[in-house]
Parts: C-alpha cells; structure tokens; sequence
C-alpha cells in the first residue's frame, strides 16, 4: 500500500486556515487549495455537465449557467474533450479507405488496442504484455476463471467479500455450477464483523490462514463499490499464494483511483473496466491482467483467433499458435471506436501521473471527510442536527476517492433534493449515498458548493428517532 502523506489532510486544511486567519470551514480554504493545486488544469481536459441539462434539477433552486457538482465518477467518468477527434478520426479513416484502415494510420485496426496499452501499463502496474484490453469486465472474469479456478477435492472454494459487487457474486456461482459443486460449501464469503460496515484485515488473513487449504481462488474488489474500503492487495496476495491459492481482483474501483502494482505485488490475475475512474464511455472495452510467471503455464479455456501470433495469423491453416500469457485469451478484433475514448483519456493521465492524482485526491477527499466531520453530528444524545456517518474507512490507504455518507434522515429524500441542485452522486442500498470527488477534473470548491447544500438540505430535514 501506498505510505501514509506526512501531512494528513485535517492538518493540512488547518494548517491553511491559520495561514489565511480564517475558520477552516470559510470558503478561502477551498479557492486556496485550487489556487495552489498543480493538477487544476486537467478540469479543462473534460466536458463538464451543465446544471441546466440534467433531467432532475429544479432551475427556480439554481443558477442554470453553472456546471453541475459531479461526484459520480465512481459510476460513470465524464467525457474527454479529445474522444470527438479521435473518434472521427477513425470514422474518416473507415469512409475515405475502408478495409485499408486495418493496417494504416494512427491506430490500425487490427493492433488498436494494442497501442494504448503502453499507456495503460503505469495505470496497473504492469508490463504490457501481461495486460489485454478487451470485453467488458465479467466476460474477462469469466475467462480467467475458466483457466485459474480447476478445483480438485481437496481445494474447490473460492473466497470473496459477503457484498462483493454482484456481477462478481454471479459470475463465482456460475463458475461453481459449471463444476458442479455446492454453492454453499464452494463458495466462502467473509463478512464485516457484528456492527461494522468494513472488514478488518487481519480478519480476512485469519480466514486465509485457517481454510487456505481448501480454497482454490481468492477473488476480491480492489477498491469495494459501495463502501469505498481499499483492500490491501499485496498482504492479501501474499498471504493467498503462501497457502498455494490462487489471487485476482476485480479492479473497477481500483483502476484510475489508488496505484497499483500489480507485477511487483505478484498478483496472479485481475480484471477491470474503463468507464469509471477510466472514462472512457459506457460500455468501455475491459482490461485483463495475467502475471508474466504464468505465461506460459496458464492457458485459455475458450480460444479466438485474435490469441494467435499475428506473424502467421493470416497464413488460416488452423495451427494454432497461441500468444503467450493474457494476449492468448483475446478472441476477437478490438473495437476500434471503444479504443478511440479509452485513448483519450489514457493520454490525461500520462500526463497527470497516478502519483501525482492520488496525492490530490487524499487532500480531496480528506478535505470533503473534514468538513462533513465538522458541520455534522453523530450522537443524538449530542447534537439536534441530522447525523451524518461516513461508513469508509477514515485511514487513507484504505480507501480512494469515494465516500459513502449514510444519514439519520431517509437518503431517498437527501439524494432528490441534491439531485435537485444539479449534485450528481448515487444511493445505494441499504441507507447510503456514495459521493466521490474525482482529482482530474472535481476541484476542491466543488467540496465546499456540495456540502454547504448537504447543509441546507439538513436544516431543513427532520431528524428521524
């Protein structure tokens, strides 16, 4: 995991407002904060929603002329400015040459995805021939599966969070079914211990620990979706492989959030999608990882004839060559227009580095955390106000940019009248509404805007008993 900052963002919001001689909650912290952020130029990079086109705001509530407060970056990543010229780039190019644009050009066809992986590596951790951009997230979770999970007697389970997000949840059973086995005894779900939100890691170890021997894959969230909690993926991983398990993770949340180093953690594979923290559209194309120490051991289960070498993929004598490691379990042609809105924002974050977006994004959200910890209540006993709870964990490095705030009021009720005043975040059930800042283009004002209307809304709510 990454270390802790030496300044922790409590402190450093402090800090600032004694610089400025104001409280720490005064809207000078946060104009302060974008003044001296190195990173508020990559906003420009993105179209940023306006209030007036969102289908719930309530325009006599609002200025329409304004950008909308987007923390739903967890969900869906806006729109590179640049995903239009790439993709009538290749548009042009499939109208003006056709068949020909297979070989030529910026981005050819037939290697298209392969010439944004070398953008994709740094993001992951990962040399690029151990990552595949292709599928959607499950189709790829599924295809590892197939290869890694071969239970035998003795080892048949497969480990995961009680929550995991269920796509997941129904792709292990289905994995399970498809070898027969017993879904309640194959499939080994750790939860949260009586009256917690987020489990504890030395829980997680101890269940490694005490039935590692019969568990055959651990598959966890990198980052959880509806918590926020950041898993520590390499004491995970080691602690799995030393039992003889295999690891992968699904890295939705992960990827584009908090860095990863999935090479020198030894993680054995994962999986992830684009359209988050990635942004690049709905539906993205997916990205594989497989570990280069499984190359040539690790198989496909189900073959196409994009896992072919290409110097003798045209030659159709149906010889299979097999390309080495996760490049072997792609099947069909990359879909040139995903690739398009991928690259667009593959290119922000070279630029922006992820060392440098996790260093914003623990102010960010740290900063979000201090001013819901200090304009809200959590005791009724203590205070007439609603009480807010924030249910991620408080350490930094475990979690990303996501919070997830549960309330003493109905959050159906919160989230309308926020979606009312153009905040786009999310609920989720059972009480909570996940908001994430995202550091390439929230800035640290769009905290300040959103809980003074997080205030505004709770003056007004009942407090339920």
């Amino acid at each position: 995991m990454e270390p802790s900052p030496l300044e922790l963002p409590a402190d450093t919001v402090q800090r600032i407002a004694t610089e400025l001689k104001c409280h720490p909650t005064d809207e000078r912290v946060a104009l302060h904060l974008d003044e001296v952020d190195k990173l508020r130029h990559f906003r420009e990079c993105f179209y940023i929603p306006k209030i007036q086109d969102l289908p719930p705001v309530d325009l006599s509530l609002v200025n329409k002329d304004e950008n909308a407060i987007y923390f739903l970056g967890n969900s869906l990543g806006l729109q590179p400015k640049m995903v239009k010229t790439y993709l009538e780039e290749e548009l042009d190019k499939w109208a003006k040459i056709a068949a020909y644009g297979h070989e030529v050009g910026k981005r050819p066809w037939i290697t298209g995805d392969e010439s944004i992986v070398g953008l994709m590596k740094d993001i992951v951790g990962a040399n690029e021939k151990e990552i595949a951009l292709m599928n959607a997230l499950t189709v790829n979770l599924h295809l590892l599966l197939l290869s890694f999970f071969k239970p035998t007697p003795k080892r048949y389970k497969i480990l995961l969070e009680a929550k995991a997000f269920p796509s997941d949840h129904y792709a292990i059973e289905s994995q399970l079914q498809l070898h027969g086995l017993n879904i309640e005894e194959s499939m080994r779900m750790i939860k949260p211990r009586e009256g917690e939100e987020t489990l504890r890691i030395e829980d997680i170890l101890e269940v490694i620990e005490k039935e590692g021997d019969s568990i055959a894959v651990i598959l966890f969230s990198g980052v959880h979706f509806y918590t926020g909690q950041h898993f520590n993926i390499p004491a995970i991983t080691k602690a799995g492989q030393a039992k003889g398990c295999y690891v992968g993770f699904d890295l939705a949340h992960a990827v584009g959030n908090v860095e990863l180093y999935l090479h020198d953690w030894g993680v054995d594979f994962a999986c992830w999608c684009s359209y988050k923290y990635l942004n690049a559209g709905a539906g993205g194309i997916a990205g594989a990882f497989i570990h280069e120490k499984h190359a040539h051991t690790i198989k496909p289960a189900l073959v196409g004839w994009f896992g072919h070498e290409l110097s003798t993929r045209f030659k159709m004598d149906n010889k299979l060559q097999l390309i080495p490691g996760v490049c072997g379990f792609r099947i069909s042609n990359p879909p040139i227009l995903l690739v398009c809105s991928l690259h667009a924002s593959l290119e922000i974050f070279k630029q922006a580095t992820m060392k440098a977006l996790r260093k914003k994004s623990i102010l960010l959200t740290g900063y979000l955390e201090y001013l819901i910890k200090h304009k809200y209540g959590k005791d009724k006993a203590a205070t007439e106000k609603p009480i807010v709870n924030i249910i991620t964990p408080s350490h930094i490095e475990e979690r990303g940019c996501q919070l997830t705030i549960t309330f003493s009021v109905p959050n159906k009720d919160v989230f309308q009248e926020l979606e009312k005043r153009g905040v786009v975040c999310d609920k989720r059930n059972p009480n909570g509404i996940r908001v994430a800042p995202v550091p390439l283009y929230n800035s640290f004002h769009d905290v300040y805007k959103f809980t003074n209307l997080l205030t505004s809304i709770l003056d007004s709510a009942e407090t339920t008993n």
